[in-house]
């Protein structure tokens, strides 16, 4: 059984495409947090000096967000089947080179590879889902189970991965990608159709060149403030990284197909939920920064125990993923994604309590993803059920490209509120007798600190790291109670941004005219999404209303 043509309604052919295309998705969020857990182990069997195991640990995310867009076009213009096939022959290549890597170079090519690859899989798997799944409440459940997949993914990883570092070599963590793209490779075909624009015109070399020179030294830019504060070349390649962006924008405004649809972004409620997206996963990726370095350094978690701490989270995305798209049937969208907010205010309000107590933090996290997850779920489908059938490759990697930004920048800003904080306790803690390099170390992080008086014998390292961990925690606690905050305004965004959204699947209201005696004027003639290259609208919204929307 497929797709009812008189219904629009998906089939159990459907629905098990769906199952097919969560593999991909949740190998990806495992990637990206499994291979952390082997940094130590292939450093040292690798020989790889500090800063190329940053680019070991780097290059998969530069590479990802350096090609979400151009993939995500390339998936309309060849097709959205093809692209993904293609993508995960080249990511499971890719694993087994990176697995049984000699070197770190070797390494470091064979995870760039992953990373363009890695680039494929997301828009188009989204994009898809948009195809498959044509009634607007079966997309939104759809959507919800695709959420709930790179959920588990980033939640399963550590844990995953720490049991088998524990049996095997390090390189065995990228060979879980092989089976699961042999399974997508052989059942792709057989239950996924293939979707293309039937005119989508060139693809624009120096478009692909100016999205690469936009994105990879934003992120750059991005991670390197965060890791060392404010310097030269990261500062540098922030505003190469802007500047590049303008010139982007502005090739894509001639073009008669261009690399991005800036029109989508005509669209008030699309660039919203964009937006919202974006300020969801800002709050999500500082606090998750310090819940996991909590879990290590301050409670002294295994690396495993820790992962199996993040599963209430993970319980909690699912709630919320499995609960929005029901509830948004009866309630508009835009109410819906705004209590979730104040639900994740909650959350890291709870969490701010007493940020050094495992109950009070994990607790927080559960209650914070639940508030969360509305928001990504139905941001993600507002994305898609908004723009053109033809342009889902493009809308869906918009909608990645702002989820990673968000994250980079998460980690960034917030992430150096609380290294200020961390650093204004700890200066002048440290105990008389290290010496001064010592000190400055462990005064910088709590790393540097755990590192310290691991060398450090008696009471003076077990008192260094107890001032470390208190003053790590209030950096921790700030971070929560400003996130806290910015919920509370990004509730009222949504509720502006997103209003005039009707409950999904609710029929259209009857056209104004209707007379006391039933008579109705005939409605004004409206063109279909993507006729006139223009946008399709859900709901009431004209093309540039709400707090949020911007005209491009």
């Amino acid at each position: 059984m497929t797709v009812d043509e008189a219904t629009g309604r998906a089939g159990a052919r459907e629905w098990v495409g769906l199952g097919v295309l969560a593999l991909p998705t949740l190998l990806l969020a495992l990637d990206i947090s499994v291979l952390h857990l082997a940094a130590p182990q292939l450093s040292a069997d690798l020989g790889a000096s500090s800063s190329e195991l940053l680019w070991i640990l780097d290059v998969y995310g530069f590479m990802i967000a350096g090609f979400l867009v151009t993939m995500g076009t390339l998936g309309d213009r060849i097709g959205r089947r093809k692209l993904l096939l293609l993508g995960a022959t080249a990511f499971g290549a890719a694993s087994v080179a990176a697995a049984y890597a000699t070197s770190p170079l070797m390494l470091i090519v064979a995870r760039a590879l992953l990373g363009v690859a890695g680039a494929t899989l997301m828009p188009s798997t989204l994009a898809l889902i948009s195809n498959m799944f044509k009634d607007v409440r079966q997309r939104s459940m759809a959507i919800g189970v695709w959420i709930v997949c790179f959920s588990a993914g980033a939640a399963v990883g550590p844990v995953l991965g720490g049991v088998m570092l524990e049996h095997y070599w390090w390189g065995s963590v990228f060979l879980l990608g092989v089976p699961v793209m042999v399974v997508l490779l052989v059942s792709g075909p057989l239950l996924l159709p293939e979707y293309r624009d039937d005119k989508p015109g060139r693809l624009d070399p120096i478009s692909v060149g100016q999205s690469l020179a936009t994105m990879i030294p934003l992120i750059y830019g991005i991670k390197e403030l965060a890791k060392d504060g404010l310097a030269t070349l990261p500062l540098a390649s922030l505003v190469f990284g802007a500047l590049m962006g303008l010139l982007f924008v502005r090739r894509q405004r001639t073009l008669p197909a261009p690399l991005m649809d800036i029109r989508l972004f005509r669209n008030g409620s699309f660039t919203s939920a964009l937006t919202l997206l974006l300020l969801a996963t800002f709050t999500s990726g500082g606090v998750m920064l310090f819940f996991i370095q909590g879990l290590q350094m301050v409670q002294g978690m295994s690396t495993l125990r820790a992962g199996l701490w993040m599963l209430p989270m993970t319980a909690g995305m699912i709630v919320g993923s499995m609960v929005a798209p029901a509830v948004a049937r009866r309630v508009p969208p835009g109410r819906v994604v705004a209590v979730g907010f104040l639900v994740a205010a909650v959350g890291y309000a709870l969490m701010s309590v007493d940020p050094g107590s495992l109950a009070w933090t994990v607790t927080g996290l559960l209650v914070g993803a639940v508030g969360l997850s509305p928001a990504m779920v139905l941001g993600t489908d507002l994305v898609l059920g908004t723009a053109p059938p033809e342009k889902a490759g493009a809308a869906s990697s918009l909608s990645e490209t702002a989820t990673e930004l968000g994250m980079a920048l998460g980690i960034a800003v917030l992430g150096s509120v609380g290294a200020a904080v961390y650093r204004g306790r700890m200066d002048g803690e440290s105990p008389e007798q290290l010496p001064a390099e010592a000190a400055e170390f462990a005064e910088d992080s709590l790393p540097g600190a755990v590192a310290v008086a691991g060398e450090t014998p008696g009471a003076a390292g077990e008192t260094l790291l107890n001032s470390a961990r208190d003053a790590f925690s209030s950096g921790s606690g700030l971070i929560t109670m400003l996130s806290s905050g910015l919920m509370l305004v990004v509730a009222w965004l949504a509720l502006r941004g997103l209003r005039g959204l009707r409950p999904i699947g609710a029929e259209e209201p009857a056209a104004a005219g209707d007379g006391p005696e039933g008579e109705r004027a005939e409605p004004e003639e409206r063109a279909e999404p993507g006729e006139r290259g223009e946008p399709g609208e859900r709901g009431e919204r004209r093309p540039g209303e709400g707090a949020l929307s911007g005209s491009a």
